[in-house]
């Protein structure tokens, strides 16, 4: 059958080459792909019930081996859509069989690779050594990462540019390749990549297998086709998850500048919001502004800054996941301030850029975070697209959520200097876009948020607010760098021959606090919650130190209160007629 070029729709997104199936078709088990026993053992220890429809639509089809390419929402599980079907093949080859690289995945960022590696391996944790699996998206040298390659591990994980050298260079063999994987291939083609996708696409044998994972299907993802010599692929185009309406709750609440602080304190302190959120801010600066006011009131909170080494930003994500905070800040590095796109050319192509672009924190794309109830857009992003990608971590595998985005109005722009940010001055037309792009019944309600009943909570969250001036934003991002340079294991022994580096190092970290810190601030007093369970009259003086009992005593009828010496203290022992009177 000959191939025929398929067309894009007005999202520029390629149309489906097969219709959908009905949405009444019965999803099937695991057990139905006849899946090698082992790995439906390392599906069962992810406590994965059902595949989800990208797996039940992928996995059927690239065990015929077939080419895909698809199109789902973030955490709808398309990175197991393409590792089940690589294990198996992996797994139920001949003992007898050369080692060999039979898997090679792309991915655009480290952190992203990190992930797509854990999940390899716990899914094949039952297989012993059948299944090898290599993570070459890191920092090591090049003599460590050929000392992996020597070893012909069957999967290699690494990142366009890694691949690239390792091949030039030699170390890494695509002879036996059978299935290459470009996951997240919009972001692959929009970092800059192409130069090594090029190069890779020369060493790539025919008749491999070939998958193209990503959010969306853009004319980025299109170019690969003929790059990879893709000529009948399934194209898979599940629909996009991140903008499903009865997922997402999205609000918006248009404020002052300075009144984003206050409404982060509103609704932590008046818990609002509960469960896990993540707090997405313009650049790093600004997520350790809003960690550190959070920090004044007593709240816990880490912030996933992209200046940290990969090992450091990994760690946060865990710790995360695990609930030891319940609060991530994070950034976008790829929108960086001054370059925000009008509402009317988000569709333009971006400029090409320093290679830079490459490395971003990976928030709003790829990373799995677990169990996330809200997004607080502190920030409006630069575009609709970043905007999906964001309240995407938030409502994956079909649980619900709620997105809440701060708005500054055109007239509240730079009306409050202190906490003023350059990029919020496009945020109506970022979100009359948002609002345009927005499908099947979907909308974004206004939160209703009366600010008028935040009143008494003015002077607490501007004692707070006061006290993060920006010599302490800039002494807490240096602590933390003292911090991780201190834990560093690489660094361990160069701090043995040189004791006092380390010494200095500590001595840092052992200073004040980079803010004041106020423990009243962390009490809300009834009489101050809006409505007020308590009037004001009913409240009682309650002094700053307990009453010391045993203190006053009686002489001749007369009250005598003694101070910690044991003399009289003569202040408290007037009466209110005046001394000497009877």
């Amino acid at each position: 059958m000959p191939a025929m070029k398929r067309k894009l729709d007005e999202r520029d997104r390629p149309q489906p080459s097969s219709p959908p199936k009905p949405a009444d078709t019965p999803i099937p088990s695991f057990a139905s792909f006849e899946l090698e026993p082992r790995l439906l053992r390392g599906v069962r220890d992810q406590r994965w019930n059902e595949p989800s429809k990208p797996q039940a639509e992928a996995i059927p089809l690239a065990i015929q081996g077939k080419d895909i390419i698809l199109r789902a929402g973030t955490g709808t599980g398309k990175t197991a859509a393409y590792l089940l079907p690589i294990l198996n093949t992996i797994v139920r080859r001949p003992r007898e069989s050369s080692p060999t690289t039979t898997a090679l995945i792309l991915v655009p960022t480290k952190e992203l690779a990190q992930q797509v590696t854990k999940l390899a391996r716990d899914l094949s944790a039952h297989c012993g050594q059948s299944v090898r699996t290599q993570n070459l998206a890191g920092k090591e040298s090049d003599v460590v990462a050929r000392a992996k390659l020597a070893e012909l591990p069957d999967i290699v994980v690494a990142t366009p540019a890694r691949a690239s050298a390792h091949i030039n260079k030699g170390a890494l063999s695509l002879d036996g390749l059978g299935h290459l994987v470009i996951d997240e291939a919009d972001l692959v083609m929009g970092y800059g990549f192409k130069e090594d996708l090029e190069a890779i696409s020369k060493s790539i044998p025919k008749g491999v297998q070939i998958f193209l994972m990503s959010a969306t299907l853009s004319t980025d993802v299109e170019a690969l086709r003929p790059l990879f010599r893709l000529t009948e692929p399934v194209v898979l185009d599940l629909g996009d998850l991140e903008k499903d309406s009865q997922q997402v709750k999205q609000y918006v609440i248009r404020c002052a500048e300075d009144e984003k602080f206050l409404l982060v304190y509103a609704l932590f302190m008046l818990k609002l919001i509960r469960g896990k959120s993540i707090i997405f801010v313009g650049d790093v600066d600004r997520s350790y502004r809003v960690s550190l006011f959070l920090g004044q009131i007593g709240i816990k909170s880490c912030v996933l800054n992209s200046e940290l080494p990969l090992a450091s930003r990994l760690r946060m994500v865990e710790e995360f996941n695990k609930n030891v905070y319940n609060i991530l800040i994070a950034s976008d590095e790829a929108e960086v301030v001054g370059s925000r796109t009008k509402a009317n050319d988000d569709e333009s192509r971006p400029k090409k850029k320093a290679k830079s672009n490459k490395t971003e924190s990976g928030v709003s794309r790829g990373i799995d975070f677990i169990d996330v109830s809200s997004i607080i857009n502190f920030d409006l992003p630069s575009n609709y697209k970043s905007y999906f990608h964001r309240i995407g971590r938030t409502a994956r595998a079909g649980k619900t959520g709620t997105a809440i985005s701060f708005v500054i109005p055109a007239d509240k722009f730079r009306k409050h200097k202190p906490t003023s940010f350059a990029g919020s001055k496009d945020d109506e037309d970022v979100l009359a876009k948002i609002e345009q792009k927005m499908e099947g019944g979907q909308k974004m309600e206004n939160y209703g948020f009366d600010m008028k009943k935040l009143e008494p909570f003015r002077y607490r969250f501007q004692d707070a607010l006061r006290a993060v001036t920006r010599i302490a934003v800039r002494e807490a991002r240096l602590k933390e760098l003292r911090t991780e340079l201190v834990n560093s294991s690489k660094l361990s022994r160069y701090f043995e021959e040189n004791p006092e580096a380390l010494s200095h190092l500590r001595h840092d970290l052992n200073l004040n606090h980079p803010t004041r810190i106020q423990p009243h601030l962390a009490h809300v007093p009834s009489y101050l919650l809006p409505g007020g369970k308590k009037a004001v009259e009913d409240m009682g003086f309650v002094g700053l130190e307990k009453e010391k009992k045993g203190r006053a005593v009686y002489r001749k009828g007369k009250k005598v209160v003694r101070n910690k010496a044991g003399k009289i203290d003569p202040l408290k022992t007037f009466n209110m007629r005046g001394r000497g009177k009877k």
